[in-house]
């Protein structure tokens, strides 16, 4: 399930990157599946793609900010 920008926010640079690292992994092993040819949901590897994207934008917004 897609998260929410503000839900990302609400986190520490840490916590983003663990959860960067899972989403990562989780991406890893939706295309495994999808080469396979046994993967029913496609839509799930649009979700982790677009939740990395989140993170990491929220990652360099946080780190823009603490340079500042």
């Amino acid at each position: 399930m897609s998260k929410k920008a503000s839900e990302f926010r609400k986190k520490t640079a840490s916590e983003l990157r663990a959860d960067l690292k899972s989403l990562r992994r989780q991406q890893f092993k939706l295309r495994l599946v999808k080469a396979s040819g046994e993967l029913g949901k496609t839509h799930d590897i649009r979700i982790a793609r677009r939740d990395i994207a989140r993170i990491e934008t929220i990652l360099t917004e946080k780190e823009g900010k603490r340079d500042e």
